[in-house]
């Protein structure tokens, strides 16, 4: 060897021993937080802290623990006691305690990173997305026989194939235009093409043929009916109210909102605004105040006895928990009761979430209040009258306040707000009992212009009275009134005397006429009122009595949240342990420290909140609904773990691609899902074959890295949707109340209100699934069976399961046979003496392909069996085909259609 080459050699040795000398930076959130998480935080986070020591925030990691030493000092681990204690052999001694100790490789780990300065890191979901470089040159150099560049048909395409190219995988082909055409109709409207449809795109052979289609889709009233399916699982969406009775509410007015949201493409921050706060937008609309049912369909207690304080309680920590989880990917639900485990919240910072929604008015009584009434058109223009009334003798917020409690009855005081009662009670905990001569107490009512009371009671024996005295039982008389006896609860207007300032009121309520132990009347309601302008007008009086009118008027009432007045707020404090009755320090609305990314402070309303989560400047929200969307369309998210982006969920597939994915959503969008969905549909990725290779299984058992099309089994909704399409059954009506199909007897079964199912009649029994009633204790049954959800809490995704019970679904339920005879009877159209054409026209409607032959070869013995049974049977031919006459040929090609519907390739998506 030359002295040269020498030289080099000792260079490269010199260099090489140096660069093995410098330890490479140890990555907290890579390295290091996994390791606390799995070892350590169990007992040393925001659950436990034994010996005073915690690793769930830096400040606190770096404090003294209980024995007075410093289990962490920055750049010096030698005399760090969290080194020193898992680098023991004395099990007593030794951390983690009485478990497996750790590796070389993790105590090196920490030991480097304590040596660099034990930096904490931020998790990749708390950093705000930034603009990502599209792999465009790394994907065609990668030096591989991979496809070139014709294969990306966008930019997703270049993140995938990336990704691909280190793992040595290649894209697969192109599915066959009858599986894009039938995948693409199901991913973006829940239903199958027709079969004249599919047949104009497979023999369309223009280079655009695929985006019109994708476009046509897009803009189709049934694009909206399937992705209100998915909303309404993360909402509860459901037809009933709950817990032990379970009786039904009215709240399909919502659905409806999201349904039409999806078809407009509302764009999803003003979507978030208007659910979340629809109701504190200047002079909202009444679809905007149907919006804020998202956070009505928490669950209500009825039962008798039940504290409504508890109740209202439970269903504002249920809007805290859902909330997060639906826009932030957070389980902020254990925060309820201590700091975060894994993830850098801390325990006030739930109840600082909470009072964000703690003034909303609702209070889980019976009447569901506050909800908006929906007037009739001849109605309605009475309330729009009463509104220019006011306007022409008063100001915009007069006519506002006006028109909200003709909408909403709000604001008013609930009975369950009374106390001090004398020869009374609250019925039931709900509505103020009081016998004659009794009395109850609202305190500190403002009085300040009120000139009314209006009452909302019901009586049924004549003779009752109410006064109204100040401040004690004997006190100063500032109203009183006849009672009227009711069919039902009726409101009244009580006069009230001039006095200012805050009060305490005593009602007293009399009628000798009673027995003892009977009630005067029982109050539901009170509300303090401010005279109507225009007083001294001579149509004063009947603009009032039209008002009082209208609040008395039958009309369907939708719950939905109402910020209370000023006078009304509640003030919000910690639960010790989650212990409503437990309270702690006070606390002001505020967002987590670690995902306020702004310098300024979010409104402190949940108008400031809905704002916040829907700004450009949260790291959360555009990556959690990219996600979401991406999870619908390929089957799983590029984060697993739709419902925990923190630190114990899964890490992204595609890092990149994610942010990428939620900067386009947010600002070359402006927050279009419809757009973001076309991304997605028209992508290479997403157009592949989902045909699987033995090289495919063994690098990629789960397609997370998409080498392939994903494949799939319909949801619960598609499943039925799908075999009333092709069948011919399915009803194309759209909105309205929610409808009853078949459902066998004694399935439902009301405990205490007496409900029963009544089936629907005519188109109704088909409606799409999205429009079926759902009683929360007793769901549809065969939608439960495809993994459909009671809707009783959120559901961020549903979990896939194959068992014998959904083929005995959709081999038995009478829907499912009620499709296959209508099926069949298509299927005859053609060539009614040839089972073979019905049979082909059968397997052609459902895939749009040719059977093989194989298959057709089953099928038509199958055929030739039943035929043999029913030419035997009579009865069971009109038993099958529901005719006095029906045919035996009909009853067995029914068999066939029955057979079709259940194929592997028909209730999976390819």
């Amino acid at each position: 060897m030359s002295r040269f080459a020498q030289t080099i050699l000792a260079i490269f040795v010199l260099s090489c021993l140096f660069q093995s000398c410098i330890e490479k930076k140890i990555d907290f959130s890579t390295q290091v937080k996994p390791i606390l998480n799995k070892r350590c935080i169990s007992c040393h986070g925001g659950v436990k802290q034994n010996g005073g020591f915690s690793v769930l925030f830096r400040q606190e990691a770096l404090d003294t623990v209980e024995s007075g030493k410093y289990a962490i000092i920055p750049g010096d681990p030698e005399h760090s006691e969290m080194i020193r204690r898992i680098n023991l052999t004395d099990p007593e001694q030794r951390m983690p305690y009485k478990e497996e100790p750790l590796s070389k490789d993790e105590i090196h780990i920490l030991t480097q990173w304590i040596e660099q300065g034990a930096e904490w890191g931020d998790h990749w979901a708390y950093v705000p997305p930034t603009p990502v470089e599209i792999p465009k040159s790394q994907s065609l150099l990668s030096g591989m026989d991979a496809p070139s560049k014709e294969w990306a048909q966008n930019d997703i395409d270049y993140f995938i194939l990336n990704k691909l190219n280190e793992l040595k995988l290649k894209p697969s082909e192109q599915a066959d235009k009858a599986t894009l055409i039938r995948r693409v109709f199901l991913d973006l409207t829940g239903i199958p093409p027709t079969l004249p449809e599919a047949s104009a795109f497979i023999n369309d052979s223009t280079e655009s043929a695929y985006e019109k289609i994708v476009d046509k889709l897009l803009s189709s009233p049934h694009y909206g009916e399937k992705w209100a399916s998915w909303w309404l699982d993360l909402a509860r969406y459901a037809d009933t109210k709950g817990y032990e009775a379970d009786p039904s509410r009215v709240i399909w007015r919502f659905r409806d909102y999201v349904i039409r949201s999806f078809n407009e493409d509302k764009p999803f921050d003003q979507f978030t605004i208007e659910q979340l706060a629809g109701d504190m937008l200047p002079d909202p609309t009444d679809d905007q105040i149907i919006a804020t049912a998202f956070h009505r369909n928490t669950m209500n207690n009825d039962e008798g006895g039940t504290d409504d304080e508890e109740f209202r309680m439970a269903a504002v920590i249920d809007r805290v928990s859902t909330t997060w989880e639906v826009w932030q990917s957070t389980t902020m639900g254990c925060v309820q009761c201590h700091s975060h485990p894994y993830d850098p919240f801390r325990h006030e910072e739930f109840y600082k979430s909470l009072a964000f929604f703690n003034n909303s008015r609702d209070e889980d009584v019976s009447g569901e209040h506050p909800t908006l009434r929906s007037y009739k058109a001849a109605d309605q223009k009475e309330v729009d009258a009463i509104k220019s009334w006011v306007l022409k003798y008063s100001d915009n917020e007069k006519a506002f306040d006006i028109n909200r409690f003709l909408k909403t009855l709000e604001p008013k005081f609930h009975s369950h707000l009374f106390d001090d009662f004398t020869t009374g009670e609250l019925d039931g905990y709900k509505w103020l009992s009081i016998r004659s001569g009794g009395s109850a107490r609202i305190k500190q009512i403002d009085l300040n212009n009120k000139k009314h009371l209006l009452i909302n009671y019901d009586m049924h024996k004549p003779g009752g009275s109410i006064e109204i005295r100040r401040d004690n039982v004997e006190g100063d008389l500032i109203g009183s009134a006849n009672l009227v006896k009711t069919k039902g609860r009726l409101i009244i207007d009580i006069p009230l005397k001039s006095v200012e300032g805050k009060h305490d009121l005593y009602f007293i309520f009399r009628n000798p006429d009673l027995k003892p132990g009977e009630s005067v009347c029982s109050v539901e309601w009170v509300s303090f009122q401010e005279e109507i302008p225009g007083k001294g007008n001579p149509e004063f009086a009947t603009v009032k009595k039209s008002f009082l009118d209208l609040l008395n008027r039958e009309v369907e009432n939708t719950p939905v949240l109402i910020e209370g007045t000023e006078s009304q707020k509640r003030e919000t404090y910690i639960f010790e342990r989650g212990n409503w009755l437990v309270k702690g320090e006070k606390v002001n609305p505020d967002v987590p420290r670690s995902l306020n990314t702004t310098s300024q402070n979010v409104p402190p309303d949940r108008l400031g909140f809905a704002r916040w989560l829907a700004s450009k400047d949260n790291p959360l929200t555009a990556r959690t609904i990219a996600n979401r969307l991406w999870e619908q369309i390929f089957g799983s998210g590029l984060v697993l773990t739709l419902e925990d982006f923190g630190s114990q969920g899964a890490s992204p597939t595609h890092p990149p691609l994610l942010d990428w994915l939620a900067l386009r959503l947010m600002n070359d969008h402006q927050w279009s899902m419809k757009k973001l969905l076309k991304d997605i549909v028209m992508s290479a990725t997403y157009q592949q074959s989902s045909r699987v290779s033995d090289e495919m299984l063994e690098k990629d058992q789960a397609n997370q890295w998409l080498a392939r099309a994903p494949r799939v089994r319909l949801s619960a909704e598609q499943t039925r949707d799908q075999a009333l399409a092709v069948s011919g059954l399915l009803s194309s009506k759209m909105y309205g109340k929610s409808v009853m199909p078949y459902q066998p007897e004694g399935i439902w079964n009301s405990v205490y209100n007496g409900e029963v199912w009544k089936q629907s009649e005519g188109e109704d029994q088909f409606r799409r699934g999205v429009y079926t009633f759902i009683k929360r204790t007793s769901p549809y049954p065969s939608m439960m069976m495809f993994d459909g959800s009671s809707r009783e809490v959120c559901v961020s995704r549903r979990i896939r399961t194959n068992t014998p019970l959904q083929a005995l679904v959709t081999l038995n339920d009478p829907v499912f046979v009620e499709a296959s005879r209508q099926l069949a009877k298509r299927m005859m159209l053609r060539d009614p003496a040839s089972p073979v054409t019905g049979i082909k026209t059968g397997y052609q409607m459902l895939t749009f392909r040719e059977i093989p032959m194989e298959k057709l070869s089953i099928l038509n013995n199958l055929y030739q069996d039943a035929l043999n049974v029913y030419q035997m049977d009579t009865a069971a031919v009109r038993a099958i085909t529901k005719e006095k006459e029906g045919t035996y040929q009909h009853a067995a090609m029914t068999i066939v259609a029955n057979a079709l519907l259940n194929l592997d390739e028909v209730i999976t998506k390819e």
